[in-house]
């Protein structure tokens, strides 16, 4: 099922860029050359009420998204026209709050290996600017949730440690988190987004709360990482409303989100730039 994100109320105030996709029509894929491609694809048995991660729908999840995202005929296919045997390759989950499953570290190393990436070339590489300016690529691994001090803190948040000063890019500076995206030893070296959606948190913590964790069951994958940062919210805050039975904005905004692409052209927050395709399971898909 594919969707294109439609014109959507983006509530802005002069300090309070609450962002909210409402609506979603049908889009010819590619429409735009200037469109992002954003997947969301679930599966209903991807992980029980136990926690219990099933690793084969998993990599069936990840082959669906990177042939689709990549327009490839095989997985195999698919990652090489991301990656080469000759790069070294971070990896770079979120270690805190609502850490990435393991699983989908494990898949995602052995889709590297199986193009020919050696092992010691394939890195783990979450932590401050040296572990990164170790590597050529990156493939950012965040998981889906909301932040006590950035509001959202998924993709754009997650090379926060790279900075070497993370608290500068906390409170009203989250606007700022784009900047470290375009530090020298950083910049263009992202090929691919995957999020863990598995079991979100819809508000912010410090310590998680398991009212605001819900098994959505998916990964959002993408290469322009505002694009995915903007669905994101938007399965936050339909989230937040469904179990508040009204608006519920993230709080603090998700400054963030909006300056990565207005300040630092990043990628797009405009849901008519953004082509939504939705795959798998559909029920509360939220977006």
């Amino acid at each position: 099922m594919s969707r294109g994100l439609t014109r959507s109320d983006i509530v802005k105030g002069s300090e309070d860029a609450r962002l909210n996709i409402k609506a979603l029509r049908s889009q010819a894929k590619n429409a735009d050359p200037d469109t992002s491609h954003v997947i969301v694809i679930r599966d209903k048995n991807v992980i029980d009420n136990h926690h219990r991660v099933n690793d084969l729908k998993l990599k069936e999840m990840v082959d669906l998204a990177l042939t689709s995202l990549t327009n490839a005929d095989t997985p195999q296919t698919a990652w090489k026209r991301l990656f080469t045997p000759q790069d070294i390759v971070g990896l770079v989950p979120t270690p805190h709050l609502n850490p990435t499953h393991k699983e989908l570290v494990d898949i995602v190393r052995d889709a590297l290996m199986n193009i020919g990436i050696k092992e010691n070339r394939i890195l783990m590489a979450q932590g401050g600017p040296e572990k990164v300016k170790a590597c050529t690529s990156l493939v950012a691994m965040p998981a889906l949730k909301a932040h006590w001090l950035t509001g959202i803190g998924t993709v754009l948040k997650n090379y926060i440690m790279y900075s070497g000063e993370p608290s500068k890019y906390h409170h009203q500076d989250s606007a700022k988190l784009g900047e470290i995206w375009k530090m020298p030893h950083v910049k263009n070296k992202t090929k691919l987004i995957l999020v863990d959606a598995l079991y979100p948190l819809c508000d912010k913590g410090p310590q998680p709360d398991p009212r605001y964790k819900w098994f959505y069951k998916g990964i959002i994958a993408g290469i322009d990482p505002v694009a995915v940062d903007t669905v994101g919210v938007a399965i936050l805050t339909r989230k937040r409303a469904e179990l508040k039975g009204e608006p519920w904005p993230l709080s603090p905004p998700p400054l963030c989100v909006e300056e990565a692409d207005k300040t630092y052209h990043l990628g797009t927050s405009n849901p008519e730039k953004i082509y939504l395709e939705s795959l798998g399971w559909q029920e509360n898909v939220l977006i």
